[in-house]
C-alpha cells in the first residue's frame, strides 16, 4: 500500500474502514497502523466531511403528495401509450419515407433539367458533328479565327 493509494481510498471511501474495498481494507488498515500521523491527518479530514455529509436529512415526502404524483401518473398513462405506438410507427417507416423523398426530389430535378435544355431550343448534338463552342485551343478546329 503506497501513501497516494491510501489518500485515495480515504477520499473515495470516507474515514470509515468498514466502507474501503475488501480487497485493500487490510493492507490499508496495516499502512494506517505502520504511518499513524500521515493516516490520522487523512482520516480526520475525511471524518469531518462523514459527519457533515451524515446531517444532510432529507424529509420524507408527505402522503398528499405521494396520492397527488400517483393520481398524476394514472391520469396520463393512455397519453403514453399513443406516443409509444406512433414512436412505433414512426420509427418502423421512417428510413422507408425519407428515402423515398430523396428519389422523388432526385426525379423531379432530373425532369426540371431536362425541361430546361428542351425549352432553350439548344438540345445537346447528337452525331460527329462538333459545334465549335466545345472546341478547345488543343483540338483540330479552333474558334479563335486564327486560321483566317
Amino acid at each position: 500500500m503506497t501513501p497516494e493509494r491510501f489518500g485515495e481510498i480515504v477520499q473515495a471511501y470516507g474515514g470509515d474502514a468498514r466502507r474501503w474495498p475488501a480487497q485493500e481494507r487490510a493492507s490499508a488498515e496495516s499502512w494506517a497502523a505502520q504511518h499513524r500521523h500521515a493516516a490520522r491527518a487523512l482520516l480526520d479530514e475525511a471524518e469531518r466531511l462523514d459527519a457533515y455529509l451524515a446531517r444532510d436529512l432529507i424529509a420524507d415526502p408527505s402522503c398528499a403528495l405521494e396520492r397527488r404524483i400517483l393520481a398524476d401518473a394514472g391520469a396520463r398513462r393512455p397519453d403514453r401509450k399513443v406516443g409509444r405506438r406512433l414512436g412505433r410507427w414512426l420509427g418502423h417507416w421512417w428510413p422507408g419515407a425519407a428515402l423515398a423523398g430523396v428519389g422523388l426530389a432526385g426525379g423531379v430535378v432530373g425532369a426540371l433539367a431536362v425541361s430546361l435544355l428542351m425549352l432553350t431550343g439548344n438540345p445537346p448534338p447528337a452525331g460527329p458533328q462538333e459545334p465549335s463552342y466545345l472546341t478547345t485551343a488543343f483540338g483540330p478546329t479552333a474558334a479563335d479565327g486564327s486560321a483566317e
